[in-house]
């Protein structure tokens, strides 16, 4: 609690003042950010506040919406088998592309950071390709192709491990684990380019005044000197890789099919795009959304608190 000197608690009026001094004293950095804010509010917080109302009701779009209370919750929670079923999917999407994606991104961020500049440059495009390649994943239905063309069915049988071809997008012991690695595979995104301009900015002065302080190997350069300098783009990326590996449908619907063969591929986005956009049951959907979206906060929150201890 704010105090004045003579120990008091400061009145709400006071501390109004105080506030309507520092925007005074501020006003070009609040003028300057007021846009972003704006916009922030307008298309970031309002639709997840709205969002979340309407997750309390019953609304197709073309009635007004009633009321339900926890209704959605209840079902989407107790009787929505096939939510279940994505949740499940969605949960080991994001803790086996989660970390490893973004361990991933760091180290070939790190390894390519200490080539020549050009070569640099060269690499990072090569890693970063994939993810802006648009639609460039179908290349993985060519691979995992169900009949005889299929590459992985065409070597396969020529090395005598299998007889006939594996419908591999169709079987659910295989379709999960393929999406997994064509996820993967994308995931040298924006949190690769953050990590490499993180890199870019560590003060190379650190590394010799660690190096008289005790610091005696490359790992110990990364941990307590790498890491620390460039929190804010770790916190960066740990959130863009939360969002993707928690998200995933596009894949997910392009390689498995929508729906995917006995929901082996379904995933919450995939749930949410059913009732949304084709069910048009914006209620349910939305609290889909909103389970989504605790989701990904609480996973941000950890994460949070997991980067604080980096260097430690």
């Amino acid at each position: 609690m704010m105090m004045q000197p003579n120990g008091r608690p400061v009145r709400l009026q006071e501390k109004w003042k105080l506030f309507v001094k520092d925007i005074k004293r501020d006003r070009h950095a609040y003028v300057l950010l007021a846009p972003y804010v704006l916009l922030f509010l307008l298309f970031t917080v309002l639709p997840v506040v709205i969002s979340i109302f309407f997750s309390f009701t019953s609304f197709n779009m073309l009635e007004f919406p009633s009321w339900v209370g926890w209704e959605n919750y209840s079902k989407l929670l107790w009787n929505d088998d096939v939510f279940l079923i994505g949740l499940k999917n969605t949960m080991i999407f994001a803790v086996i592309t989660g970390p490893v994606s973004y361990i991933a991104c760091f180290v070939f961020a790190w390894l390519i950071n200490e080539l020549k500049p050009k070569v640099r440059a060269f690499m990072t495009l090569v890693f970063f390709a994939p993810s802006i390649s648009g639609n460039v994943f179908f290349i993985w239905q060519i691979i995992f192709s169900g009949d005889s063309y299929g590459i992985m069915n065409g070597l396969l049988m020529k090395i005598g491990m299998i007889y006939e071809p594996i419908l591999w997008l169709q079987d659910t012991k295989y379709m999960l684990a393929i999406i997994i690695i064509v996820q993967l595979w994308l995931s040298l995104g924006t949190s690769f380019l953050a990590f490499i301009a993180g890199l870019q900015t560590v003060d190379r002065t650190l590394y010799e005044a660690g190096a008289v302080d005790g610091i005696k190997n490359r790992w110990q350069e990364v941990w307590f000197i790498t890491l620390p300098s460039m929190r804010p783009q770790l916190m960066f990326g740990a959130v863009i890789q939360i969002t993707a590996s928690l998200a995933v449908a596009d894949v997910a619907m392009a390689l498995a099919g929508f729906p995917s063969v006995q929901y082996g591929a379904h995933t919450v986005v995939t749930h949410l795009v059913d009732y949304g956009t084709i069910r048009f049951e914006m209620g349910y959907a939305s609290a889909i959304a909103t389970v989504l979206f605790i989701l990904m906060l609480g996973s941000n929150l950890i994460i949070q608190k997991l980067l604080k201890r980096v260097g430690e």
